[in-house]
Parts: C-alpha cells; sequence; structure tokens
C-alpha cells in the first residue's frame, strides 16, 4: 500500500481492527466463562487448572504456520483462508451455544479447541497480510489496530459478556457472538483496494520453515529483545490481582480497577502507534522500556506504603500503558524481522516466544513473591526491566531512526 489515500488506509486499518477483535473476544470470553461456570457447578479447581489445554492451538500454531505461508499467494487467497478460518470458526462458537456445561464439559472443551485452531489459523493468514499491505512506516499502525483488538476483545470478553452471560445465559450469548465474527470479516469482504506485491515462487514456504528461522545470525539479537521487553511487566501483572486481595480490595471493585486498566491499554493503542511512526522504533523501544522501568518503581515504592486507592488506580493504568506500549513496538520489530513468502511462519515463531517468555516469567514471579514477598518480588521485576533497557541500549539502539512519510 505505497501510495494509499488517506480514507484508504483508515478502511484498511478499520479492516485489520474488527478481524483481530473477531479473535480476541470469543477466546477471552471462553477462557474466562467456562471457569466461572465450572466453578458454579462444584469441579474442582484442579480441572478448571486443565482448562488451560484448550489454549495450546495458540502455542502451537507456528507448526501449521508455513502451510498457510505456502498456500497464501494472492490477497485472493489470504482473503479465502480467513473467510474459510472465520466461518468454522462461528460454526463451532454456535454449535457449543447448544451444549451444556454440566453435562457436556469435555465436548465443549474439545469444540473450543477446535475453534481456537481456525482462530489462530485465521490468525497467522490475518498477520501475514497485515505484513503484507503496510509499507515500513505504516506497520506501527496496523500493530496498534492488533493492539486495540487485543485489549478491546479481552475487555469485552472477560467483562462486559460476563455480565450478560449472567443474565441472559450461555446459550443467549453465544449464538450473538457466532453472528459478531461473521460480521466482523465483512470488511475484509468490502475492501476492494487492499493490495500486496505477489510473492514470487522461489519464496514460497517450506514445511519446516519455522525452524529454519532461528537459522539466521541476525535473529538473535531480536529473540533476546522478544524474551526481555515483555518480562518486568509479565511478571508484575501475573502478580497484580493477589498484591490487591492482600490490600484489602473486593472481587468487585478488583475487577472495576481491572477493567480501568485494560481500558487504558486500548484507549492509548492507536495513539501509541502513531507515536512510534513518528519517532521511529528504535527510539519508541527504548523510551517505552525506560517507561516500564519507572512503572515498576512505582510499584515497589507503593509496596512499602499502604497505598490510597488512587495511588494504585494510578500504578494498574502506568501497567497497563507499558503493555500497551510494548506490545505496539514488539509487533513492529516482528514484522520487520521476516523473511519474503514466510511472513505468517516468522511472525508466530516470534509472537511465540513472547508467550513462552510470558508464561516462565509469570511462574517465576509467583515462586518469588512466595519466597521474598512484594518487597523482593517488585525489586526483581525493576531487574528485568533494568536488563531490558541495559540490552536495547547496548545491542539494538541505534542513533539516527527516525520514520518520515
Amino acid at each position: 500500500m505505497s501510495h494509499t489515500s488517506k480514507p484508504e488506509r483508515v478502511l484498511t486499518l478499520g479492516t485489520f481492527f474488527f478481524l483481530y477483535i473477531a479473535q480476541s473476544i470469543p477466546m477471552t470470553f471462553f477462557s474466562t466463562s467456562i471457569q466461572v461456570m465450572m466453578r458454579q457447578a462444584d469441579y474442582s479447581l484442579s480441572s478448571i487448572a486443565l482448562l488451560q489445554i484448550i489454549k495450546l492451538p495458540w502455542v502451537l500454531k507456528f507448526a501449521w504456520s508455513p502451510l498457510v505461508d505456502r498456500h497464501c499467494i494472492t490477497v485472493r487467497d489470504y482473503k479465502r483462508t480467513i473467510f474459510t478460518s472465520e466461518a468454522v470458526y462461528a460454526l463451532l462458537i454456535l454449535m457449543v451455544g447448544f451444549l451444556n456445561i454440566e453435562t457436556d464439559l469435555y465436548l465443549i472443551a474439545a469444540m473450543v479447541f477446535l475453534s481456537l485452531v481456525a482462530s489462530a489459523t485465521q490468525d497467522i493468514a490475518t498477520d501475514a497480510l497485515a505484513v503484507l499491505s503496510f509499507k515500513r512506516e505504516d506497520k506501527s499502525l496496523v500493530n496498534s489496530m492488533q493492539t486495540m483488538g487485543s485489549f478491546g476483545g479481552t475487555l469485552i470478553g472477560s467483562g462486559l459478556l460476563l455480565v450478560v452471560l449472567h443474565r441472559y445465559g450461555w446459550h443467549v450469548v453465544l449464538p450473538f457472538l457466532c453472528l459478531f465474527v461473521l460480521l466482523a470479516a465483512i470488511p475484509l469482504a468490502a475492501n476492494k483496494k487492499l493490495s500486496i506485491t505477489p510473492k514470487e515462487p522461489a519464496e514460497r514456504a517450506r514445511l519446516a520453515d519455522f525452524i529454519y528461522f532461528f537459522t539466521r545470525r541476525s535473529i538473535w539479537r531480536q529473540i533476546g529483545f522478544l524474551i526481555l521487553y515483555y518480562a518486568g511487566i509479565i511478571g508484575t501483572l501475573s502478580v497484580l490481582r493477589p498484591y490487591m486481595v492482600d490490600l484489602g480490595y473486593t472481587k468487585s471493585e478488583i475487577g472495576v480497577m481491572s477493567m480501568l486498566g485494560t481500558g487504558t491499554a486500548f484507549a492509548i493503542s492507536f495513539p501509541i502507534g502513531l507515536l512510534v511512526r513518528r519517532i521511529g522504533r528504535n527510539r519508541a523501544r527504548l523510551g517505552f522500556a525506560c517507561f516500564t522501568l519507572g512503572t515498576i518503581v512505582y510499584f515497589l515504592l507503593m509496596s512499602w506504603m499502604q497505598p490510597t486507592t488512587v495511588a494504585l488506580c494510578i500504578g494498574i493504568m502506568l501497567l497497563w500503558s507499558s503493555y500497551s506500549m510494548s506490545s505496539v513496538v514488539v509487533y513492529t520489530t516482528a514484522m520487520e524481522c521476516v523473511r519474503p513468502g514466510r511472513e505468517g511462519t516468522d511472525f508466530t515463531v516470534q509472537t511465540v516466544i513472547t508467550h513462552f517468555s510470558g508464561l516462565l516469567t509469570a511462574l517465576l514471579s509467583g515462586m518469588i513473591g512466595d519466597l521474598v514477598g512484594y518487597h523482593g518480588l517488585f525489586a526483581f521485576e525493576v531487574g528485568l526491566a533494568a536488563l531490558s533497557v541495559g540490552y536495547i541500549v547496548v545491542f539494538l539502539k541505534t542513533p539516527k531512526d527516525k520514520i518520515t512519510d
């Protein structure tokens, strides 16, 4: 899209926003609502914990991402893959709506698992199409759409829809969720201006291309960045709710403040994309890392006192703002580290690295918190954030990096 007008750019950005939020809302709703309903039906905590297995498709999607890259050559190929994935996703959501959580739990879990396979496939194709559809200076904008879709989906799926679920029930909510997934594909169908440079036959992906991603010597600096950049944020977020419980807040108060944080992340995602476009990815990467460091220092200082509700809300907003900033930068730099013909594969591998890193950091943070308390935990997270800043300064910062139109 090297010569698009502003209206065409807005249309295309909106197209990707709807595709990303269509992935996020059902997935967040399922992972949250099924847990709640299982507990209400007296399932054990260990059974509820096993439910995390349904998220495996989003962790293992790198395994079939080369197939998507190999099949998708033109815009028409990408659209066909996305429409097919959306249709399967919607159909499975609708079928789940006819089942009963108390009597059909395993069938529900299997169908949700398959629906997330379809959703992950849509995500691979959407990411690859986003890489190919935007020129370099606009990549931060489409990544702000991805970030907005993710946080908007979390806000709606784990907040608003739970309230609707309580009032109207499972069998009413899911048909409407199915309809939304289908409607979210309409902007892509209507967007006739979307164009990419056709792939060369020699650039078609091979089945094992997700392995060859790691054979490039130049990619290891990016991998180090992906491992470190989220670490301090994820570690702090993973203990945020228990920290609030220990401060004496109720479930409803925690829910409201959590929505405040997610809403903040959603609201600033697009301005952050504009900022990255203006100052360049490297300046943004370093500046946002410093912002994250300051945010976690704020939590460290709060841990030594009894913070007021206002002070805690400020900290929550800062933390989720850091998460939003980091997401836009991570996705933007990931798009610039893909090989021709392997866009979906390489982008997927990088996002999976961040997921694994976040999971390990969350587990480690919980163990450290048990051993040394919140003072020691937040001090550890400050150390991780400082390490991320140092890594960027030493290995990734360049003196001139400003993107202009």
